[in-house]
This record gives structure tokens, C-alpha cells and sequence, in this order.
């Protein structure tokens, strides 16, 4: 198996994702009856494999106002940010501020429901470019003994938005 230069050296750096990845693929699992990605019994190869999947893959944290913790390449493509400063900001500037209570509802109902698998938004990116993400799944994020660790989310499809139209006041 054959993973990216960013995934290895991102490994190498911080060998706890690999722990992440193996709770967040064994809750999608639990909670949507399937695997993520082909999961082999390697910790860092799934965290690798993770990181390079073709489709977005992000979670956040359990604090009041939950950070960012994770990352893949595609999600940090998408918000144009590098794996550090993605995981150092709060979830809820990942999307538009007029969507904060949306989002926020949602999470709610992934909370109560373990997941949901058809959510769509519109989320900005760290050079504020807006685009659309559709059908993506949200769910909780748990270690073995079921103690809560987070949410996560993975979606595969997505659309550029065009910038938002200024309008002069006068």
C-alpha cells in the first residue's frame, strides 16, 4: 500500500491520529453498518489511507465551542488551510455566520440520532471562498467503551460558489 508524502510525515508527527482514525472508522461503522475506507489491521495505515481518501473526511472535539481535530487532505484543500491551523480553530467557522444556528441544530440531531446522511450547506473556506457541500454524513465519534469523543463528517460532493455580490450603501 502506497500513501502520500503528506499522510507518512503527518503520521510520523503526530502518531496519536492514528487512534483518532481507528475511533472515528469503528463508530461509522457501528452507527451506518459500513465501512469508511477498506480498513486493514494497521492503525497508521488507516489513519494514512483516511488522510488520502477521495472524499472529505473532518471531525471536531467535545469542548463547549468543539476544535477542529482532524482533517484530510481533501478537507484541507477545500477550507485552504494547512492540518495545523485547521485543527487549532473552532468547527463553527467552517461555515458561514448565518448559518451558525443551522449548523448548530443539525449537530443537535446528530447528537440525539448517533448520525445523519443527508446533509447539505454551504461552508467558507479560510480565504473566504464559499462552496457546497451535499449529502454529507455527520456522526458521533466514540471511543470502545462508548465514552464520547466528538463528531465527524465525510462528504464526496461539493460545488464552488461564486463570491458573494458586494452591494454599495448609500
Amino acid at each position: 500500500m502506497s500513501f502520500s508524502p503528506q499522510a507518512v510525515r503527518l503520521l510520523q508527527e503526530r502518531p496519536s491520529l492514528a487512534a483518532h482514525a481507528r475511533a472515528m472508522l469503528a463508530s461509522f461503522r457501528a452507527l451506518l453498518g459500513r465501512d469508511l475506507i477498506n480498513r486493514d489491521q494497521n492503525d497508521t495505515h488507516n489513519a494514512m489511507a483516511l488522510y488520502d481518501a477521495p472524499f472529505a473526511v473532518l471531525s471536531h472535539g467535545t469542548e463547549p465551542d468543539p476544535i477542529l481535530n482532524f482533517g484530510n487532505g481533501i478537507a484541507l484543500e477545500l477550507w485552504e488551510r494547512d492540518f495545523s491551523a485547521f485543527t487549532r480553530i473552532p468547527s463553527r467557522l467552517t461555515a458561514e455566520p448565518v448559518l451558525f444556528e443551522a449548523r448548530k441544530a443539525l449537530l443537535e440531531i446528530v447528537a440525539r440520532q448517533g448520525f445523519i446522511d443527508n446533509y447539505s450547506g454551504v461552508r467558507i473556506s479560510a480565504n473566504g471562498r464559499r462552496f457546497e457541500i451535499a449529502q454529507a454524513i455527520v456522526w458521533n465519534v466514540s471511543d470502545h467503551e462508548g465514552r464520547p469523543l466528538g463528531q465527524a463528517a465525510t462528504f464526496d460532493r461539493w460545488t464552488q460558489l461564486p463570491a458573494p455580490v458586494e452591494i454599495e450603501q448609500t
